[in-house]
């Protein structure tokens, strides 16, 4: 107080708003090890900010690029996103075409500087099922949606989400070394988090091991191959209209396999896979691919374990039934 009164008795009034800002408090939050400003990071969507948020602590600020309520597969940019980008130290996104719409928004933002930390990276990949008819290219094309060669729903299965978060702390250490202890440590406590989660997933679906289960859409072949499921989908995403090929040969699925429930997402709006579980004489049960998810659940990266553990149950009660 004694400085800022000092400050203040040798400026005239003309002076006051600069020695205000001059004399005052630092204008942007310091990180807990360096003392130095914290790392701007930005985000892409849901589990990768969660993943990023659990190793920055209080070393980096993180800001998703995507609100929690939109999806990757409806995210429209808007001028505000393109000054998040320019401003920012690093970007983490999915990477395997997750967030297609990013290569265009980085170049627009022309920010030299900018390091992006793709977190698939030596992540082993599964390609996108093909069994559907050329109706599904046809939809993917109208949509301007559709996953690639690759299926990206690699954060699904804990494992690979181990590996996710250890590239993204890789990269942020490589960023921002001056906080390299901060980055390590949160890492480790939460990989190793994801994995007493994956021991306990595998221990309630073993006795389902080879069961098949129907996702609305194609979201699931990383989780059912980590616990040894089959995973069908009546969509490859969420914005696709069901063709009819596409209600018959899940209606044969449920008839072939006994099926006694159809997944579907929090998210789902489509009325046609309620109406399909109807005809078919079986229940609808709720899996979250974790695309999207309320303001509050994005900011405490523990979201990840209690909608996993959620999913797990939901999936157990399913076969159960």
């Amino acid at each position: 107080m004694s400085v800022l009164l000092s400050c203040l008795r040798r400026a005239g009034l003309l002076g006051l708003a600069f020695l205000l800002v001059a004399c005052g408090a630092p204008q942007q939050t310091a990180d807990s090890e360096s003392g130095e400003p914290g790392l701007k990071v930005v985000t892409t969507f849901l589990p990768i900010t969660l993943f990023t948020r659990a190793v920055a602590g209080d070393c980096a600020e993180v800001n998703a690029l995507i609100p929690p309520s939109s999806s990757p597969h409806d995210f429209q940019a808007k001028p505000g996103d393109l000054a998040s980008l320019r401003e920012a130290q690093v970007l983490v996104k999915n990477g395997l075409e997750m967030e297609s719409f990013l290569d265009k928004l980085v170049a627009s933002a022309e920010n030299p500087d900018l390091v992006v930390i793709d977190s698939s990276q030596g992540v082993t990949t599964i390609a996108s099922q093909e069994e559907h008819d050329h109706n599904e290219a046809d939809h993917a094309e109208e949509h301007g949606h559709g996953h690639g060669e690759v299926n990206p729903h690699i954060w699904l299965d804990p494992l690979r989400a181990v590996q996710q978060v250890e590239t993204i702390r890789d990269g942020l250490v490589k960023a921002d070394p001056s906080c390299a202890e901060g980055y390590r440590r949160n890492a480790e406590a939460y990989t190793e988090e994801l994995k007493g989660l994956n021991t306990e997933i595998a221990s309630q679906l073993k006795p389902f091991e080879g069961k098949t289960f129907v996702a609305f859409h194609d979201f699931a072949p990383y989780f059912a191959e980590r616990y040894g499921l089959k995973a069908e989908y009546l969509v490859d995403v969420p914005e696709m209209n069901p063709s009819p090929a596409d209600l018959q040969r899940v209606s044969e699925i449920v008839e072939q396999t006994q099926l006694r429930a159809l997944l579907s997402e929090p998210q789902e709006g489509d009325r046609s896979f309620n109406a399909l579980a109807k005809d078919l004489g079986v229940r609808i049960s709720v899996f979250d691919p974790m695309e999207t998810s309320s303001e509050q659940a994005a900011l405490d990266p523990g979201t990840y374990f209690n909608v996993m553990r959620g999913n797990a149950t939901n999936l157990r009660q399913a076969f159960s039934q």
